[in-house]
């Protein structure tokens, strides 16, 4: 094969900054040419994924069921009369599943499970001598939970989204998820992971218009409270038009990896880890910062002898030439410093002491604490959701995790004493927003 893998290092951290360091907006992204041919074929005539997502999901918000079998036949090339896949296909596909797939996958669930159970989440009430003033913590009424199936089945993201959100007592949960590329149906590993995880409601839609059906309800799709999971720029965009009527998690993008690594890191294993992030997809991100330059050419040549026996290394070419790539820094404090800049999915920390630089991270999905704790680990069975913030949103946003499925309700029970001491206060800054009905309130109930 081609031995030029375009595997970039940047020895100037400020062409870093303005290369593979470099944030792009939701907003901007390129549209390609063959996405506009086929929106004439869909719509008549040429328009833009957001312009396209609004026209998919007005139409499932009037059309119902049959709208949705509309698209999954223009889109998918898909016939589908069931749209809600038989609880005994689910069991079906529990059983024919490898067994030793089964076994992985129900290990994941528990560790996942249990991993979340550890999560503090309670109500709370604390009464003094002003009355009582506390927290009520509910779970949403229902979470829609959309599974990928493109290129690749991923029945770990349906464990990852459906578990939290059991254990945080939703009382309802859907899953939609449309076939896999070049099966006429969901794969078999999606359906045994819903088993798995005792989910009976699980649809043949994907796209913006699985969204729609989640959002809005239709004959056969429950409208749901909150829509989780991660998907393509269509799924995205339509999770951000639909953001108001329900809740979401996010506006989930690619993946993206960034590694950390000082002069005791294996070379092998960073390679590794940074190959694994880029299979993904072209718009993933696999970046490398480290003050040796003599461990970032070691990975390059690592790169380029594992990636020989890569199937998706086409993939992975379109990855490192996009986003990825080595970032040359003075120490690993400027690495951090970057790191922290970058708000990383995925922080991988390939260094002497992991643990002593934790205080040094601000922002991340998640770190990864040394080589034995690698990111493939966190995508599968360590426990916490791999769900997690991309696109710098790591700087405001976590993890999926119980609160992403609960909301919370202030209790205010004053007595009559405190009313009327705070009557005052609260007068006094009603009249400062001209808002005299407030003022009154506040002063009737200040009167003995």
């Amino acid at each position: 094969m081609d031995r030029d893998i375009n595997w970039r290092i940047f020895s100037d951290v400020g062409a870093a900054r303005e290369s593979i360091l470099k944030r792009h907006s939701l907003r901007d992204y390129d549209v390609p040419e063959q996405f506009i041919e086929r929106s004439v074929e869909f719509f008549g005539e040429r328009i833009m994924p957001e312009e396209a997502v609004r026209r998919i999901i007005g139409s499932v918000r009037e059309g119902g069921d049959r709208a949705l079998r509309e698209w999954n036949q223009k889109i998918d090339r898909m016939d589908i009369a069931a749209l809600q896949v038989a609880p005994e296909e689910l069991r079906a596909a529990l059983e024919a599943i490898p067994r030793e797939l089964r076994a992985a996958l129900e290990l994941a669930g528990r560790r996942i499970r249990a991993f979340h159970q550890k999560q503090p989440l309670h109500s709370w009430i604390d009464a003094n001598e002003d009355g009582s003033l506390g927290q009520l913590i509910r779970p949403v009424d229902s979470v829609g939970v959309y599974v990928p199936g493109g290129t690749a089945p991923l029945p770990s993201s349906l464990l990852m989204s459906v578990i939290p959100a059991q254990v945080a007592g939703v009382p309802e949960i859907i899953v939609c998820t449309p076939p896999g590329s070049g099966e006429r149906d969901i794969h078999p590993a999606i359906l045994a992971a819903a088993a798995i995880a005792g989910i009976d409601k699980v649809y043949r839609i994907g796209g913006a218009q699985a969204i729609a059906a989640m959002a809005y309800g239709s004959e056969t799709i429950p409208r749901v409270a909150s829509i989780v999971g991660a998907g393509n720029l269509f799924v995205t965009l339509a999770k951000q038009q639909v953001y108001g009527d329900v809740g979401i998690d996010g506006l989930l993008g690619p993946t993206e990896t960034l590694v950390i690594a000082d002069e005791s890191a294996d070379p092998r294993l960073a390679a590794a880890d940074l190959l694994a992030q880029a299979e993904h997809d072209v718009l993933a991100s696999a970046i490398l910062l480290t003050p040796s330059l003599e461990l970032a050419q070691a990975v390059q040549a690592e790169i380029t002898e594992q990636l020989a026996s890569l199937e998706r290394r086409d993939i992975v070419q379109g990855a490192m030439l996009n986003r990825s790539g080595t970032v040359i820094t003075e120490d690993l404090a400027q690495a951090f410093e970057l790191a922290n800049d970058y708000a990383a999915e995925h922080l991988c920390l390939l260094v002497a002491d992991p643990w002593s630089w934790i205080g040094q991270v601000r922002n991340a999905g998640g770190v990864f604490l040394g080589e034995d704790s690698y990111e493939v680990l966190g995508d599968y069975v360590a426990g916490p959701s791999h769900v997690m913030p991309t696109g710098g949103t790591a700087r405001f946003a976590s993890p999926l995790n119980l609160l992403n499925f609960v909301k919370i309700t202030s209790l205010i029970g004053l007595d009559k004493e405190a009313a009327r001491a705070l009557s005052e206060p609260a007068q006094i800054i009603a009249k400062a927003e001209s808002l005299d009905a407030h003022a009154a309130t506040a002063k009737s109930r200040g009167e003995p």
